[in-house]
């Protein structure tokens, strides 16, 4: 009767589509823990008229005839918690895919508990295992939120604990911690800093590689995560990438801040429900350049291209194949000989010449296997490769003259990489899950000072290989319908110096009643440093020493409480405490005030070399999020945290981090307006951001003076606090609906005042005086945008 009911509500559908444009939307079911197709769950459209459908012996459906515009889906499956899919946007040009897990219920059919609300929470992860500290994203709002430009990283700077305040780049610091303890993972894999332009001691950079047109649902942790991530101190992007249509294809064109763009998906064989789904993009920052238009790079001009691809197919009943992967090569000149010193230069230097290249590679086989209806294994293999190299050549401050070359750096990493993953559902109570990483990188790195013509000193020059390989486990317990536990245990092993660690992990939550929830969670992480830092080099009478080669992990203990108070259907507000101890931190072994803890505020590598695992760092706070889905035409956000990040380096000394700003204010909110009847909208998105001025170490002017360029004070280091960053950004966007195409339209209005933000400061030795460079001025970013 279910199937007589839903075909007859389809064939009501499609007359009533007759009076109003539609489309189809389509997608996969899979069981949140054992991550298996759920044949026969029903999707319905939640509006009027209902429609609905039921996924296939491979958990696809396909629903033709829903209305253009936001929609509301609702999913149920026999013996399962329902779970709706809000604020879905279905425009003419492109159909719309959908994949979403269910959870087993754990109460009886005849228990009737209210419970916490989480069917209707749309920031609901992918991983089951994350309880605090986590939130998922999509690709609509990587393009809803002013000044995200369709960058992961920028948009997840708005949400709380996140801290951006670096125009230039996307490097994003978690909870005080320094960019370079990100993880970012691809469909499972451990890979390299997905940015052109990123630096090998980097995990951000001005542009990102990743297509958000290719993204899928995935997931953003800033700690305590679950065991299966390892190998990191700050955040986890758990990135997901979404399968091609495989009825129909579809093409979009689209030019934008991030560069022209070109991309196809379709059917590759409908037996074998293979499809392909590709993107590339060509910079156009060179346009905007010729246009008389300073983006905040001075007189640089970046130029990049990149390709996001992913193939899949089915193997067998089973099994499921996919091949995917990033190329990415960017290249920029800084030539100082061109630079307006009046006007602001984020990259490079008035004194020298620096010409770079930037590559990466990474490529992805992933094969998945249903081994019962509880059971799922994966195995990936993958293969990644990093390519930086930039030499430079001095400038007179007298006379503005090239003199000699001064530096020179060769950069390449070549990782491969397998993946294995095997998750268990025991009941509706109990799930488990266990994986092994393995990452085999070769690599050869050389970077030199040059003084006069003649090699000063060589920091780096090194080839040699290093294997990294981590192992995992972890346990879902449903005590009830209000209590959960997520547990596990990670491990680590670096071959090079035989460095180990485990990690135990525990999540814990209590959902009070339908609208309140309460979670807590701890976390052991270790990370290795960076390959650049093991082979500094020590120049000694008797030859060359490697004295940073015996460093081992440093490590955090992260510890989390969380409140979720679910005010209505559409209205969030999450309260979460954080405390962070790090130890284990290489710091000179003489006394002074490095740490490493410091590293990645800066564009090119720590070359400190006789470093020692003895210092440490903590870093504590409080984060607010308040938070209005979209509904009735509208949506905020509000995103508040007060922090503190403190170190201590060889001299134990306690002093602010380069990261620790104190606090920042989002406020973040979007209205849209239909215009006329064919479902054309008109959208106004709006942002605006404070965060507390940065730490930095004064320049010591009188020995600049004497040696001719900067000389920083470090036995003061990070105690010059700098003005405040402010910040409004404005988007202004257009959707118009064709018979089967969609036309987009915007205009991104960012540092709307024109707000002088301090970027870097600096020593002019031609007129004795510290100069401050300044962040983007107000820059307008157009896109349009063309699916059909």
């Amino acid at each position: 009767m279910k199937r007589v009911f839903l075909l007859l509500t389809v064939m009501m559908a499609w007359l009533y589509a007759g009076a109003q444009q539609t489309q189809v939307v389509f997608g996969t079911i899979t069981d949140e823990a054992s991550k298996v197709p759920l044949v026969g769950a029903t999707v319905v459209l939640v509006s009027n008229p209902s429609i609905g459908t039921v996924t296939d012996a491979d958990g696809n459906f396909r629903l033709p005839g829903v209305p253009l515009g936001r929609q509301t889906f609702k999913i149920t499956y026999t013996g399962y918690e329902e779970r709706y899919i809000p604020d879905v946007i279905v425009t003419a040009g492109k159909e719309v895919a959908l994949n979403f897990t269910l959870q087993e219920a754990v109460r009886k059919l005849d228990e009737v508990t209210i419970v916490y609300n989480r069917s209707r929470d749309p920031n609901n992860t992918n991983n089951e295992m994350a309880m605090v500290s986590s939130r998922s994203f999509n690709i609509d709002d990587t393009k809803k939120y002013a000044g995200a430009i369709g960058d992961p990283s920028r948009m997840a700077a708005n949400f709380a604990g996140v801290v951006s305040g670096n125009d230039s780049r996307n490097d994003i610091v978690v909870r005080g911690n320094s960019p370079t303890g990100m993880l970012w993972q691809l469909e499972g894999l451990n890979i390299p800093n997905p940015n052109h332009f990123g630096s090998l001691n980097s995990t951000g950079g001005p542009v990102s590689m990743l297509n958000n047109n290719n993204l899928d649902k995935s997931d953003f942790l800033t700690s305590a995560y679950p065991a299966q991530y390892g190998n990191a101190l700050a955040g986890v992007f758990d990135l997901r990438l979404r399968d091609g249509n495989k009825e129909n294809h579809e093409f979009v064109g689209q030019v934008g801040f991030n560069g022209f763009e070109v991309g196809a998906e379709g059917p590759i064989s409908k037996k074998s429900k293979a499809s392909y789904l590709i993107n590339y993009r060509y910079s156009t920052l060179g346009v905007f350049n010729a246009l008389g238009i300073n983006f905040g790079t001075g007189a640089a001009i970046p130029l990049y291209q990149d390709v996001n691809y992913k193939l899949v197919t089915n193997v067998g009943k089973k099994g499921r194949l996919s091949l995917f992967g990033i190329i990415g090569d960017s290249k920029v000149d800084l030539l100082g000989e061109d630079v307006d010193t009046s006007e602001a230069n984020l990259y490079g230097s008035a004194y020298s010449n620096v010409y770079t290249h930037f590559g990466t590679t990474i490529t992805g086989l992933s094969y998945r296997y249903y081994l019962s209806d509880k059971t799922t294994s994966t195995l990936t293999l993958g293969y990644s490769t990093t390519l930086e190299k930039f030499t430079s050549d001095s400038i007179s401050y007298k006379n503005r003259e090239i003199v000699l070359p001064n530096a020179a750096a060769d950069f390449t990493t070549n990782k491969v990489s397998a993946v294995w993953s095997i998750a268990h559902k025991l009941d509706a109570r109990n799930s488990i899950e266990g994986g092994v990483y393995y990452d085999h990188t070769i690599f050869k790195l050389y970077n030199k000072d040059v003084i006069n013509g003649v090699t000063d000193r060589v920091f780096v020059d090194e080839s040699s290989s290093f294997v990294l390989a981590q192992a995992y486990a972890q346990w879902k317990h449903r005590f009830n319908t209000k209590l959960s536990l997520a547990t596990g245990v990670h491990g680590q092993y670096f071959f090079m110096n035989e460095s180990s660690a485990v990690e135990p992990r525990v999540n814990l939550r209590y959902n009070i009643s339908r609208k309140h929830a309460i979670s807590a969670g701890y976390g052991l992480n270790h990370q290795v440093q960076s390959i650049y830092t093991y082979f500094v080099q020590t120049p000694t009478p008797s030859g060359i020493l490697r004295t940073n080669k015996d460093l081992g992990f440093t490590r955090s203990n992260q510890y989390v409480l969380s409140y979720d108070w679910s005010i209505s259907d559409n209205l969030r507000m999450k309260l979460e405490g954080y405390y962070q101890l790090l130890d284990n931190v290489p710091v000179e072994s003489s006394p002074s005030s490095y740490s490493a803890l410091n590293s990645g505020a800066g564009f090119v590598p720590d070359d400190q070399d006789s470093l020692v695992n003895s210092g440490t760092g903590t870093n504590y706070g409080m984060e607010l999020t308040i938070e209005r889905f979209f509904s009735d035409g509208y949506y905020f956000l509000v995103t508040g945290s007060l922090f503190d990040s403190k170190y201590k380096g060889s001299d134990g000394v306690e002093r602010n981090t380069a990261f620790n700003t104190g606090y920042v204010l989002n406020v973040l909110g979007g209205k849209e307006f239909k215009v006329g009847k064919k479902g054309n909208v008109l959208s106004l998105n709006i942002k605006a951001s404070t965060i507390g001025g940065k730490y930095a170490t004064p320049i010591d002017l009188n020995l600049s003076s004497m040696v001719g360029a900067a000389v920083y004070d470090n036995n003061r280091a990070f105690s010059e606090r700098q003005d405040n960053y402010f910040r409004v950004d404005l988007k202004i966007s257009y959707r118009k609906e064709f018979k089967r195409s969609t036309l987009e339209a915007s205009i991104d209005l960012q540092n709307l005042t024109n707000n002088q933000n301090i970027f870097s400061q600096g020593y002019d030795p031609l007129n004795n005086r510290v100069y401050y460079n300044y962040q983007q001025g107000f820059f307008p970013v157009p896109m349009v945008r063309y699916t059909f």
